[in-house]
């Protein structure tokens, strides 16, 4: 079978070609394309002119695949196919219905709204693929900027010009302590019984706003943290004071990870409050982002129950 370089066989006329290929009558096959019963026999007779084979045997009034038939109706079936799976591909790629969706998030957004989130998201759009990442405020900033995240949870607010962002939860503090601790006996916290505690905290290069707001608490009770001790993840910083190694402050999400051998006291009567954020960058050309803050604004409450 030779084909024409000059007249390549299209993808239209393999279409009409497999229709008349499975009904093997031309009146059916021409209804079901939807044209002429005399439009399709002058292209089958084109493609057996361009290919310079019969497709059909032909008797009387009946048709039949011939040997060069079978073996192009086996072709046009995978080409067909492949075709149509890729346009479906590329159509629910444009709709936003398909593709990769890459998360970084803090590890206390994994522990309040993110699952719920996670959840709904991927129950509405299973075929978008998601990987997800715990990374600290400046890995997502870092990662965002260089196009390695889509969608950043974060507890900072200072992003740059060419970022958006949203707020997500709100929510209160709460004292880490070791068990026994005397401050965990008397419910509400006074910050200036704290003034002589050694603090384990979050880095200030990896989350300065957070840090900040720790540093702005302690300034309110007139001094100024110890910081003896960093970590970057709750379950150290629960070990640390565990261990006796000094006293945290967390987000109240956060503090409901904490193991047994740590008392937790909600510091509901301070007036600073932590939030999370979600973080994008601006003119993306991704669906996917919009349809997931839109899942995030149908289940997640934003203010906490503690104001």
């Amino acid at each position: 079978m030779m084909i024409s370089k000059t007249n390549q066989i299209e993808l239209r006329q393999l279409r009409y070609f497999k229709m008349l290929a499975e009904e093997l009558h031309y009146g059916h096959a021409a209804g079901k394309l939807r044209i002429s019963q005399s439009a399709l026999s002058q292209q089958i007779k084109l493609m057996e002119r361009q290919l310079g084979s019969p497709l059909f045997d032909r008797f009387k009034k009946k048709i039949s695949l011939s040997e060069w038939g079978q073996q192009l109706y086996r072709e046009a079936t995978k080409i067909i196919t492949q075709v149509d799976r890729s346009m479906d591909t590329l159509s629910l790629l444009r709709e936003g219905l398909q593709g990769e969706l890459r998360v970084g998030f803090v590890a206390s957004a994994m522990s309040s709204f993110l699952p719920t989130v996670i959840q709904h998201f991927h129950h509405s759009f299973p075929s978008i693929r998601m990987r997800l990442e715990e990374m600290n405020n400046l890995a997502q900033l870092e990662a965002l900027e260089n196009g390695d995240l889509d969608i950043g949870f974060m507890r900072s607010n200072q992003i740059g010009q060419n970022m958006e962002l949203m707020p997500v939860l709100k929510e209160t503090f709460t004292l880490v302590l070791p068990k026994g601790h005397p401050e965990s006996r008397k419910g509400f916290i006074d910050f200036r019984r704290l003034q002589s505690e050694d603090f384990i905290l979050f880095p200030n290069t990896k989350s300065d706003f957070y840090f900040q707001q720790i540093v702005n608490m302690c300034a309110a009770a007139g001094f100024s943290p110890k910081i003896t001790h960093q970590a970057i993840h709750g379950p150290t910083i629960f070990t640390l004071v565990a261990c006796g190694m000094g006293i945290s402050i967390v987000p109240t999400s956060l503090a409901k990870s904490a193991t047994e051998r740590v008392e937790t006291v909600e510091l509901k009567d301070i007036t600073h409050r932590t939030q999370i954020f979600a973080v994008w960058k601006k003119n993306q050309d991704q669906l996917q982002i919009e349809r997931f803050l839109s899942t995030i604004a149908q289940h997640v409450t934003m203010l906490t129950p503690a104001t």
